[in-house]
């Protein structure tokens, strides 16, 4: 029997699918909670508890604003607020689409290049029976 590698397969096809519709979902949050979706967005499994989306070219006109006068620590401080006060959406979604509890939620901005992180630390899964 041949195997397969990680990167085949049902589980690969499952996970695939989830990432694409973790990244869909993100777009949606930021879209919802900041007036304006990411450009490009992109999703991983940093290892099998954490999960990263990275999202690209976010900012509002107001936002970029900022940036370009130098207000990079305003700005990153206005976006970390928002994406506090939007948790919920964040966690449950994540939660939704995994079927995973969420035991940590990371968030930050890079003002200077506008690309966002998104972490999200979910609880272990639970050991198969041997």
């Amino acid at each position: 029997m041949e195997a397969q590698s990680p990167r085949e397969g049902p589980a690969f096809e499952h996970r695939g699918s989830e990432l694409a519709s973790l990244s869909n979902a993100m777009v949606r949050i930021y879209k919802d909670q900041f007036g304006r979706g990411p450009t490009k967005a992109k999703t991983s499994y940093a290892d099998n508890d954490t999960i990263v989306s990275t999202l690209e070219s976010t900012f509002t006109p107001a936002e970029r604003k900022m940036r370009d006068l130098g207000e990079h620590v305003r700005l990153e401080e206005t976006r970390l607020f928002f994406q506090r006060a939007s948790r919920e959406e964040f966690v449950g979604t994540v939660e939704q689409i995994t079927g995973r509890k969420v035991r940590a939620f990371v968030s930050g901005t890079d003002s200077a290049v506008d690309v966002a992180n998104e972490v999200f630390h979910l609880e272990p899964e639970a050991e198969l029976a041997s």
